[in-house]
């Protein structure tokens, strides 16, 4: 394909109209990105071509044929809808993000048009080695079809929540007729204006995740192994943000009746073995003992998988923070006729009777120097209600030996 240019006078132009006013499309990790960078690194290596183009460089037109997908390396590139003489500007991208995936999945055309707007590299992938990735892996084009299905979900679920928002503000403003119902109206604005403020945070969190990424695929083995360790911690506290964010979020929603849960046969012997694997590094920085005791041959659990995940989570890194080092937290699980009792147990600071009903609450930290530690008071409130909207309950109490506490809590069984 013979590449194309703009005329410096073009590129000047181009980049000097401003950005759309339509609302920026919902941008979350690419659904394909985490799925290459997991990839076989030889059956990579084969499929990536590098490719570098020097600003100005159409990299390709609307309406060309969806024939690859580009990962930015470094630099930045401008996606134009429209002709070149009056555009309208969608967005810029940078490093870690990628181009062009849509229309090759979808097989359809290209939806807009991508200009380097300075030098640029690109990791490029063809259609050729990308459907012969997906021909020979079952088990990568389902997770690409689980994978767009959740980036869609999420997209359709931030429309609504736009529409909502905007009729409800609409109706209410036009309503207000006092001085003291447009205070309360400003107060409530404030709250809105907030929780739009998180979904932005999920753009550069998203860029963080996907520059990580591009590394994981392009770094030499040798340099690779040798950084592992902070490959994982950077990774693991990437997901960490990504939870508070969806913390925020969803305890906003679960307040106000709104979320759904997504009920799946869950193990829950191999849930708490993956959370307890994922956090020993943590634990083990403060010289901790995490351990697990909990019964192999537990019947399946009826539950919203990612929801328990993060209470299960929560409650370990809780207990990382507050527990001082040389001591010892316990997962346990226990099955009874009607429910599982699910405990996390630390050797820390016993919690004060006044503060056990209160630490459940949003943005509520405990006190006193034995106690305090950095937090945003999210955790906990999004476990009471995510265990609360599977119809269980959770509180804390002094362990069995009187040497810490017990975060408890149950879950029905059927």
């Amino acid at each position: 394909m013979t590449l194309q240019f703009l005329t410096p006078q073009h590129l000047h132009d181009l980049l000097e109209s401003p950005v759309s006013t339509e609302p920026p499309p919902v941008r979350l990790n690419s659904p394909i990105l985490g799925l290459l960078a997991s990839a076989d690194r030889e059956i990579m290596a084969d499929m990536i071509t590098e490719c570098s183009y020097p600003p100005g460089t159409i990299i390709f037109n609307e309406g060309d044929v969806g024939d690859a997908l580009y990962i930015i390396r470094s630099g930045r590139v401008v996606v134009v809808k429209g002709g070149f003489q009056t555009p309208i500007i969608l967005g810029y991208r940078g490093t870690g993000e990628i181009i062009g995936e849509m229309a090759l999945l979808e097989d359809k055309p290209r939806s807009a048009s991508v200009v380097a707007v300075e030098e640029v590299r690109l990791l490029k992938v063809s259609r050729e080695k990308f459907q012969s990735l997906r021909d020979n892996s079952p088990i990568f084009e389902m997770d690409i079809a689980k994978a767009l299905s959740a980036r869609l979900r999420a997209a359709d679920e931030a429309r609504e929540e736009g529409l909502q928002a905007k009729q409800s503000l609409s109706a209410q403003l036009s309503a207000l007729q006092t001085e003291k119902e447009q205070l309360l109206e400003l107060q409530r604005l404030r709250v809105e204006a907030s929780d739009f403020m998180v979904h932005d945070l999920r753009n550069p969190l998203s860029l963080v995740s996907g520059a990580l990424n591009v590394l994981e695929m392009t770094l030499p083995p040798d340099i690779l192994q040798a950084n592992r360790e902070i490959f994982n911690l950077a990774t693991i506290n990437c997901q960490r943000l990504n939870w508070m964010i969806d913390s925020l979020l969803d305890i906003a929603r679960m307040e106000a009746g709104e979320t759904a849960l997504l009920l799946t046969e869950v193990n829950l012997a191999e849930l708490v073995e993956n959370v307890t694997s994922r956090l020993k590094n943590p634990a083990e920085i403060k010289s901790l003992s995490l351990s697990t005791a909990v019964p192999t041959d537990l019947f399946p659990l009826k539950a919203d998988r990612e929801k328990i995940e993060r209470v299960l989570t929560n409650l370990i890194d809780n207990a990382i923070k507050f527990t001082p080092a040389g001591g010892q937290i316990t997962v346990s699980v226990e099955a009874q006729a009607e429910q599982w009792i699910v405990r996390v147990i630390n050797t820390g600071p016993i919690i004060p009777p006044a503060n056990r009903e209160h630490i459940f609450e949003r943005f509520v930290r405990l006190s006193g120097e034995t106690l305090r530690t950095r937090g945003s008071g999210l955790g906990l409130a999004f476990c009471r209600l995510a265990v609360e909207a599977h119809g269980g309950r959770i509180w804390v109490e002094p362990d069995a030996n009187g040497q810490g506490n017990s975060f408890t809590f149950t879950l029905p069984r059927t």
